[in-house]
Protein backbone atom coordinates (compact mmCIF):
# COMPACT_ATOMS: atom_id res chain seq x y z
CA UNK A 1 0.00 0.00 0.00
CA UNK A 2 1.42 3.64 -1.31
CA UNK A 3 0.15 6.68 0.82
CA UNK A 4 1.48 9.96 -0.28
CA UNK A 5 0.68 13.64 1.02
CA UNK A 6 1.59 16.31 -0.97
CA UNK A 7 0.96 20.38 0.24
CA UNK A 8 0.02 21.42 -3.46
CA UNK A 9 -0.50 25.08 -2.83
CA UNK A 10 -3.41 25.35 -4.35
CA UNK A 11 -5.32 22.36 -5.71
CA UNK A 12 -6.51 24.10 -9.15
CA UNK A 13 -2.54 25.70 -9.50
CA UNK A 14 -1.23 22.36 -9.77
CA UNK A 15 -4.12 20.79 -12.06
CA UNK A 16 -1.88 23.15 -14.58
CA UNK A 17 0.89 21.63 -14.10
CA UNK A 18 0.66 18.07 -14.89
CA UNK A 19 -0.99 16.84 -11.25
CA UNK A 20 -2.82 14.25 -13.15
CA UNK A 21 -0.21 12.91 -14.95
CA UNK A 22 1.91 12.49 -12.12
CA UNK A 23 -0.96 10.56 -9.76
CA UNK A 24 -1.29 8.51 -12.59
CA UNK A 25 2.23 7.38 -13.37
CA UNK A 26 2.71 7.21 -9.02
CA UNK A 27 -0.60 5.45 -8.63
CA UNK A 28 -1.25 6.07 -5.13
CA UNK A 29 -3.58 3.88 -3.23
CA UNK A 30 -4.31 7.40 -0.86
CA UNK A 31 -2.97 10.97 -1.60
CA UNK A 32 -3.46 13.83 0.93
CA UNK A 33 -3.26 16.82 -0.01
CA UNK A 34 -3.03 20.20 2.02
CA UNK A 35 -3.55 23.67 1.35
CA UNK A 36 -6.38 22.98 -1.56
CA UNK A 37 -7.50 26.75 -1.45
CA UNK A 38 -10.41 25.87 -2.55
CA UNK A 39 -13.95 24.67 -2.28
CA UNK A 40 -15.10 21.76 -4.04
CA UNK A 41 -18.05 23.19 -5.93
CA UNK A 42 -14.97 25.58 -7.32
CA UNK A 43 -13.26 22.46 -8.69
CA UNK A 44 -14.12 20.84 -12.48
CA UNK A 45 -14.86 16.82 -12.24
CA UNK A 46 -11.32 15.87 -13.28
CA UNK A 47 -10.60 17.05 -9.80
CA UNK A 48 -13.68 15.55 -7.88
CA UNK A 49 -13.98 12.11 -10.19
CA UNK A 50 -10.54 10.88 -10.63
CA UNK A 51 -10.97 7.31 -11.51
CA UNK A 52 -10.76 4.90 -9.23
CA UNK A 53 -10.65 7.37 -5.87
CA UNK A 54 -13.50 8.36 -3.68
CA UNK A 55 -12.12 12.09 -2.45
CA UNK A 56 -13.04 13.92 0.52
CA UNK A 57 -12.23 17.31 1.27
CA UNK A 58 -12.13 19.56 4.23
CA UNK A 59 -12.36 23.57 3.24
CA UNK A 60 -12.03 26.48 4.75
CA UNK A 61 -14.95 29.09 5.68
CA UNK A 62 -12.03 31.87 4.33
CA UNK A 63 -12.10 31.85 0.22
CA UNK A 64 -9.13 30.85 -0.98
CA UNK A 65 -7.40 29.48 2.17
CA UNK A 66 -6.24 26.14 3.79
CA UNK A 67 -8.21 23.24 2.97
CA UNK A 68 -7.78 19.38 2.36
CA UNK A 69 -8.42 16.91 0.37
CA UNK A 70 -8.32 13.27 0.62
CA UNK A 71 -7.86 10.74 -2.05
CA UNK A 72 -8.33 6.83 -1.64
CA UNK A 73 -9.02 4.63 -3.69
CA UNK A 74 -9.55 1.63 -0.80
CA UNK A 75 -12.73 1.96 0.75
CA UNK A 76 -12.98 4.00 4.53
CA UNK A 77 -15.37 2.46 6.91
CA UNK A 78 -15.68 5.87 8.16
CA UNK A 79 -15.06 9.63 7.11
CA UNK A 80 -14.65 12.27 9.76
CA UNK A 81 -14.12 16.04 8.32
CA UNK A 82 -12.70 17.99 11.32
CA UNK A 83 -11.79 17.48 15.13
CA UNK A 84 -14.85 18.43 16.06
CA UNK A 85 -13.89 22.49 17.55
CA UNK A 86 -15.02 24.98 15.44
CA UNK A 87 -12.27 27.32 15.67
CA UNK A 88 -9.96 24.53 14.29
CA UNK A 89 -12.61 23.17 11.47
CA UNK A 90 -13.57 26.49 10.60
CA UNK A 91 -10.08 26.50 8.08
CA UNK A 92 -10.55 22.91 6.86
CA UNK A 93 -7.32 21.70 8.32
CA UNK A 94 -8.42 18.14 8.99
CA UNK A 95 -9.83 15.06 7.49
CA UNK A 96 -9.69 11.60 9.34
CA UNK A 97 -10.67 8.21 7.44
CA UNK A 98 -10.72 4.92 9.46
CA UNK A 99 -9.70 1.88 7.73
CA UNK A 100 -9.70 -1.82 8.63
CA UNK A 101 -6.54 -1.67 9.25
CA UNK A 102 -5.52 1.70 10.95
CA UNK A 103 -6.70 5.70 11.13
CA UNK A 104 -5.51 7.82 8.81
CA UNK A 105 -5.15 12.16 9.66
CA UNK A 106 -4.90 14.30 6.71
CA UNK A 107 -4.03 17.54 8.49
CA UNK A 108 -2.46 21.10 7.49
CA UNK A 109 -1.24 22.33 10.26
CA UNK A 110 -1.36 26.31 10.78
CA UNK A 111 1.47 28.23 10.00
CA UNK A 112 2.94 30.50 12.67
CA UNK A 113 5.00 33.46 11.15
CA UNK A 114 2.25 36.32 10.49
CA UNK A 115 1.54 36.78 14.21
CA UNK A 116 2.06 36.25 17.77
CA UNK A 117 -2.23 35.19 17.47
CA UNK A 118 -1.30 33.05 14.62
CA UNK A 119 1.37 30.94 16.83
CA UNK A 120 -1.02 31.19 19.40
CA UNK A 121 -3.31 29.11 17.25
CA UNK A 122 -1.21 27.17 15.94
CA UNK A 123 -0.24 25.82 19.47
CA UNK A 124 -3.32 25.80 20.59
CA UNK A 125 -4.23 23.26 17.45
CA UNK A 126 -0.75 20.93 18.54
CA UNK A 127 -1.77 20.43 21.69
CA UNK A 128 -5.90 19.80 20.80
CA UNK A 129 -4.80 17.29 18.44
CA UNK A 130 -2.50 15.63 20.76
CA UNK A 131 -5.10 15.54 23.74
CA UNK A 132 -7.42 13.86 21.04
CA UNK A 133 -5.03 10.98 19.75
CA UNK A 134 -4.01 10.23 23.33
CA UNK A 135 -7.97 9.37 23.79
CA UNK A 136 -8.24 8.11 20.17
CA UNK A 137 -5.00 5.81 21.48
CA UNK A 138 -7.46 3.90 23.79
CA UNK A 139 -9.41 2.41 21.35
CA UNK A 140 -7.06 2.63 18.10
CA UNK A 141 -3.81 1.03 17.64
CA UNK A 142 -2.56 2.35 14.21
CA UNK A 143 -2.84 5.60 13.34
CA UNK A 144 -1.28 7.54 10.84
CA UNK A 145 -1.22 11.01 11.21
CA UNK A 146 0.66 12.83 8.05
CA UNK A 147 0.60 16.61 6.25
CA UNK A 148 2.06 19.49 6.62
CA UNK A 149 3.07 20.06 10.64
CA UNK A 150 4.96 23.64 9.63
CA UNK A 151 7.29 23.25 11.91
CA UNK A 152 11.00 21.38 11.35
CA UNK A 153 11.98 19.05 14.21
CA UNK A 154 15.78 18.91 14.60
CA UNK A 155 18.49 21.31 13.56
CA UNK A 156 19.29 18.14 10.62
CA UNK A 157 15.89 18.70 9.36
CA UNK A 158 16.72 22.54 7.95
CA UNK A 159 19.57 23.98 5.93
CA UNK A 160 20.15 26.92 8.36
CA UNK A 161 19.06 25.92 11.75
CA UNK A 162 21.02 28.74 13.99
CA UNK A 163 19.50 31.50 11.68
CA UNK A 164 16.02 30.59 12.63
CA UNK A 165 15.56 29.70 16.02
CA UNK A 166 13.69 32.36 16.54
CA UNK A 167 11.27 32.09 13.45
CA UNK A 168 7.96 30.11 13.76
CA UNK A 169 8.49 26.83 12.27
CA UNK A 170 11.58 26.20 14.37
CA UNK A 171 11.19 27.78 17.94
CA UNK A 172 11.49 26.04 20.97
CA UNK A 173 7.92 25.15 21.76
CA UNK A 174 7.04 23.88 18.41
CA UNK A 175 9.30 21.33 18.13
CA UNK A 176 9.27 20.44 22.06
CA UNK A 177 5.65 19.44 20.48
CA UNK A 178 6.80 17.02 17.89
CA UNK A 179 9.17 15.73 21.15
CA UNK A 180 6.07 15.02 22.87
CA UNK A 181 4.30 13.46 19.86
CA UNK A 182 7.10 11.25 19.42
CA UNK A 183 7.02 10.65 23.32
CA UNK A 184 3.41 9.66 22.82
CA UNK A 185 4.83 6.43 20.55
CA UNK A 186 4.55 8.13 16.90
CA UNK A 187 7.12 7.33 14.65
CA UNK A 188 9.15 9.69 12.17
CA UNK A 189 8.92 7.45 9.69
CA UNK A 190 11.55 9.19 7.24
CA UNK A 191 13.74 9.24 10.30
CA UNK A 192 13.42 5.85 10.97
CA UNK A 193 14.73 4.65 7.70
CA UNK A 194 17.70 7.62 7.02
CA UNK A 195 18.44 9.00 10.90
CA UNK A 196 21.44 10.55 9.89
CA UNK A 197 20.42 12.08 6.18
CA UNK A 198 21.28 15.59 5.98
CA UNK A 199 19.58 17.50 3.08
CA UNK A 200 16.55 16.23 2.58
CA UNK A 201 14.11 18.53 2.58
CA UNK A 202 10.37 19.04 1.61
CA UNK A 203 9.67 22.93 1.33
CA UNK A 204 11.57 25.97 -0.15
CA UNK A 205 10.90 29.33 0.23
CA UNK A 206 9.96 30.60 -3.27
CA UNK A 207 12.64 33.61 -2.62
CA UNK A 208 16.10 33.73 -4.32
CA UNK A 209 15.92 30.24 -5.77
CA UNK A 210 16.48 28.20 -2.45
CA UNK A 211 15.03 25.54 -4.49
CA UNK A 212 17.58 25.37 -6.61
CA UNK A 213 20.48 25.79 -4.14
CA UNK A 214 18.59 23.01 -1.71
CA UNK A 215 18.07 25.70 0.91
CA UNK A 216 15.05 24.09 2.56
CA UNK A 217 13.08 22.74 5.48
CA UNK A 218 11.74 19.19 6.56
CA UNK A 219 8.01 20.51 7.51
CA UNK A 220 6.27 17.64 5.84
CA UNK A 221 5.93 14.15 7.25
CA UNK A 222 4.22 10.37 8.25
CA UNK A 223 4.17 9.84 11.48
CA UNK A 224 2.89 6.05 12.35
CA UNK A 225 2.09 4.91 15.72
CA UNK A 226 4.91 2.44 17.44
CA UNK A 227 2.59 -0.76 16.51
CA UNK A 228 2.47 -0.15 12.64
CA UNK A 229 6.13 0.22 12.46
CA UNK A 230 6.25 -3.90 11.20
CA UNK A 231 4.04 -3.19 8.64
CA UNK A 232 6.27 0.17 7.48
CA UNK A 233 8.38 -0.44 4.52
CA UNK A 234 9.33 2.89 2.96
CA UNK A 235 9.43 6.01 3.79
CA UNK A 236 10.38 8.43 0.97
CA UNK A 237 10.96 12.18 -0.19
CA UNK A 238 9.96 12.59 -3.79
CA UNK A 239 12.02 15.97 -4.28
CA UNK A 240 12.59 15.90 -7.85
CA UNK A 241 8.54 16.14 -8.49
CA UNK A 242 7.53 20.16 -8.79
CA UNK A 243 4.43 22.22 -9.24
CA UNK A 244 4.53 23.61 -5.58
CA UNK A 245 6.73 25.31 -2.90
CA UNK A 246 6.13 22.12 -1.31
CA UNK A 247 7.31 18.55 -2.96
CA UNK A 248 5.72 14.78 -2.29
CA UNK A 249 6.41 12.80 0.63
CA UNK A 250 5.43 8.88 0.70
CA UNK A 251 5.13 5.50 2.93
CA UNK A 252 4.79 2.23 1.78
CA UNK A 253 2.83 -0.44 3.99
CA UNK A 254 2.19 -4.26 4.18
CA UNK A 255 -0.77 -5.75 5.81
Amino acid sequence: MKIYSWNVNGIRAILKKGFLEWVANEKPDILCLQETKAHPDQLGFELTDIDNFQVSFASAEKAGYSGTATYTSIKPTKIQIGLGEKRFDREGRTIIHYYPNFVLFNIYFPNGKASKERLAYKMDYYYYLLDYLKTLKKQQANIIITGDVNTAHREIDLARPKANEKISGFLAEERKWIDQLLELGFIDSYRHFYPNKTEAYTWWSQRSGARQRNVGWRIDYFFVSQPLLKNLQAATIHEQVLGSDHCPISIELIF
